[in-house]
């Protein structure tokens, strides 16, 4: 199969999904670092009204930052290699062929892909929320979130643009789950695409012309077998 349109179109895709992978990962170690290795998702804060500084009151196990940023590090490394793969393939060969099974499985991929970066999205939408939640109702003169990342935190923690950062990661994994659609819709098309172009071909599922699916027989040396001409009477 060559290099058509859709192809390009889904290299692309990957591209674009491997930045966002880096963006969504990197956003949320920022903030894990920022917080001492603490993961903020979910977590709560206190407010010391005498020095007026944010603190933390609790967190959430650290393995579910690592989670969220596993999963957008493995869909980053899937898209990058995958892009090394057909460019290769196609600046080699100068063409790509796609067989059914390789098809097959990019469309199961995706599925897996799509299920997990789902669960992210919305894990890191609730847990940023909640976070939020506790900011606003714990600090005074606090009514947005955001607001928050110019009060003073105690140190070593730094609160400065955490809200930002969190809002990053968000956006990279549901832009990451939009464009995984996308290539799922276009593993379809191409699926259809295939097999309506398909030749029927000759013998037992062989090439046009073919006899009993070998490629050396064609259907001119078979006629001569099979249509041979009337005899004289």
């Amino acid at each position: 199969m060559a290099l058509t349109g859709l192809l390009l179109l889904e290299l692309g895709l990957y591209a674009s999904s491997f930045v966002c992978g880096i963006v969504a990962a990197a956003s949320i170690t920022i903030v894990q670092g920022d917080f001492g290795g603490l993961c903020m998702l979910y977590g709560h804060v206190k407010y010391n009204a005498s020095l007026s500084v944010i603190g933390v009151q609790s967190s959430s196990p650290t393995s579910l930052c690592y989670f969220v940023s596993a999963i957008s590090v493995l869909v980053s490394v899937v898209c990058f290699s995958l892009s090394l793969f057909w460019l290769y393939n196609f600046c080699i060969e100068g063409v790509v062929r796609r067989e059914r099974m390789w098809m097959n499985l990019i469309m199961a991929m995706c599925g897996i892909f799509l299920f997990f970066l789902l669960v992210t999205g919305c894990m890191l939408k609730i847990g940023r929320d909640s976070l939020c939640t506790s900011v606003t109702q714990t600090v005074p003169n606090v009514t947005r979130c955001e607001e928050s990342q110019t009060r003073k935190w105690v140190s070593p923690l730094q609160g400065q643009w955490f809200y930002n950062r969190l809002h990053r990661a968000e956006t990279a994994v549901w832009v990451n789950f939009f464009f995984w659609l996308i290539i799922g819709v276009l593993g379809i098309v191409q699926r259809r695409q295939d097999r309506g172009t398909k030749v029927i071909a000759g013998g037992y599922g062989g090439p046009v012309g073919g006899l009993f699916g070998e490629p050396g027989v064609t259907a001119a040396e078979t006629e001569p077998i099979f249509n041979s001409p009337p005899r004289l009477q």
